[in-house]
């Protein structure tokens, strides 16, 4: 046994919890999570389909723990793990499955076979079989902290830019980008890129927010490598942050595993974790209902329809409040079919959209989820996870689609703006920063 077989099933052991033997033990092999997943809707081929993939972790699992696998293999289809099905199980595990769970919500015996590709996850990144491209990620944004001052100024004068352009926007020469501002209730983490910043600063200024932005982006690669270590080392630096400033609550750019590490995994990783977390498309949803937001939806008025995050929808429960957003700020809101917990993936999660080698994979990966967009006949497509909005825009280009692909928050801003000038008197000229003065 090679020294990179020993380490994966090292890994193994370790995952192995109730929830995992579970999983991997109550599979009735009836097939009916085929026909849930994107990936085999796109190429209906056996080896495509949830039981399938996990059945390459299975094999081995028997010929460790199953008392006939042990005796005779050939009896259940047990098998000792070789190098040579480490390189199918990280084609199985990173290239062919999202970890979407639209397999688990439509299996009768509940089988989480997400949870069965993370472990395979964990065991490849163990054994030096992961994607270069997300370890890389994943290590930079460690680096980042440890570099913290290096990136400092580069990254305030950024925000000064960024600043500027909030004036032009709001007309108002006072609206600031705060960064690392002691005592503000809520620590704003981004994601990298204006398209996540600016937005959120028009919002936050729109309801007079007592806010500061993040030095760190939200993205957390770790969590795609499903290695435990890396991804609470990337989580730590958002919380310890959070707490040297002493905010009451975290919210997160529109990004879905942003979303599930922050609220669902974190604070099972830290014993001290004193504040809430929160998605800006709570918070944008709650201002909308308690009338903080004034809004024009003449300003959207093309068709829009909606693509439910894996993340933020099925495995986040952010079902309702994206419609509650929508249906303020456009005139034209189409659904897809199916919608909600039971949208198809776009093809492009769990980091796949990160890895250029596997463009072809997630473009036919996406084609359901192109046939449900044609469907609605609607000309932009919102995604609340910027994975997403990179997927889509690539299959609408693809497939000669022909949609817009937009952020949820933009619209947001779009229809607050209409509003906002409205009743506005005259425009503002914006005052230039001084190179000096703090935020």
């Amino acid at each position: 046994m090679s020294e990179r077989v020993q380490r994966a099933l090292a890994v193994f052991e370790r995952s192995l919890d109730r929830r995992l033997l579970t999983a991997l033990e109550v599979c009735a092999r009836c097939g009916i999570c085929a026909e849930s997943c994107h990936v085999f809707a796109a190429e209906p081929d056996f080896r495509h389909a949830p039981a399938a993939k996990a059945e390459a972790v299975r094999r081995f699992y028997r010929r460790l723990h199953d008392p006939i696998g042990r005796w005779f293999p050939w009896w259940v289809g047990a098998k000792d793990l070789t190098e040579a099905d480490l390189e199918e199980l990280a084609e199985i595990a990173f290239g062919a499955c999202t970890l979407c769970r639209r397999c688990t919500m439509n299996c009768p015996m509940g089988v989480d076979t997400a949870l069965i590709m993370r472990a395979a996850r964990a065991m490849l990144t163990a054994a030096g079989k992961a994607p270069e491209m997300l370890m890389q990620l994943a290590d930079a944004a460690i680096a980042r902290e440890e570099n913290l001052e290096f990136f400092r100024e580069f990254y305030i004068n950024q925000i000064r830019d960024l600043e500027r352009e909030l004036q032009e926007q709001t007309g108002d020469p006072d609206a600031r980008i705060p960064v690392e501002k002691a005592g503000a209730e809520i620590l704003y983490v981004a994601l990298s890129g204006a398209h996540t910043i600016l937005p959120a600063a028009i919002l936050f200024h729109a309801v007079g927010a007592n806010w500061t932005l993040s030095m760190f982006e939200a993205a957390n690669y770790g969590y795609f490598l499903a290695d435990i270590q890396r991804a609470r080392a990337i989580a730590q630096r958002i919380v310890n942050e959070a707490r040297r400033l002493g905010v009451k609550e975290i919210i997160l750019a529109e990004c879905g595993h942003a979303y599930t590490v922050l609220r669902w995994e974190a604070p099972n990783w830290f014993e001290d974790f004193p504040f809430r977390v929160r998605s800006i498309i709570e918070a944008a949803a709650e201002w909308i209902q308690q009338g903080r937001l004034p809004l024009d939806p003449s300003a959207n008025p093309e068709p829009v329809t909606y693509h439910d995050s894996c993340n933020l929808g099925r495995n986040g429960g952010l079902l309702e409040e994206p419609r509650i957003i929508l249906r303020a700020v456009v005139q034209d809101f189409r659904e897809m079919t199916p919608n909600r917990a039971e949208n198809f993936c776009c093809g492009g999660g769990a980091g796949l959209v990160a890895v250029p080698e596997w463009y072809e994979k997630r473009m036919r990966a996406g084609r359901r989820k192109v046939e449900q967009i044609r469907q609605t006949g609607a000309r932009v497509v919102v995604a609340s996870c910027d994975n997403c909005r990179l997927q889509l825009g690539d299959l609408s280009e693809y497939y000669g689609l022909g949609v817009r692909v937009s952020g949820l928050m933009d619209l947001v801003v779009n229809a607050y703006l209409a509003a906002h000038r409205r009743h506005v008197p005259a425009p503002v000229a914006p005052v230039r920063v001084p190179a000096g003065e703090p935020f």
